[in-house]
């Protein structure tokens, strides 16, 4: 899908010289997919201590098995 932005060229050339990319292409994608694990990580950490766990569980007894 070809799409025309204004990107910022200092921030641009930045991340090309830091990520040690070939392309503006292949930095925007990069940036844009870390971009995305980041908030998905962020949604993970929301769940913390959100979930009951079963105080009678023996996680011992199920190494028997």
């Amino acid at each position: 899908m070809a799409t025309n932005l204004a990107i910022d060229d200092q921030l641009l050339a930045q991340a090309l010289e830091l990520g040690h990319f070939k392309t503006k292409k292949e930095t925007v994608n990069s940036a844009l997919k870390e971009f995305v694990e980041k908030r998905k990580q962020l949604e993970i950490i929301d769940l913390f201590g959100t979930i009951e766990f079963d105080e009678t569980y023996d996680y011992k007894e199920a190494r028997n098995r």
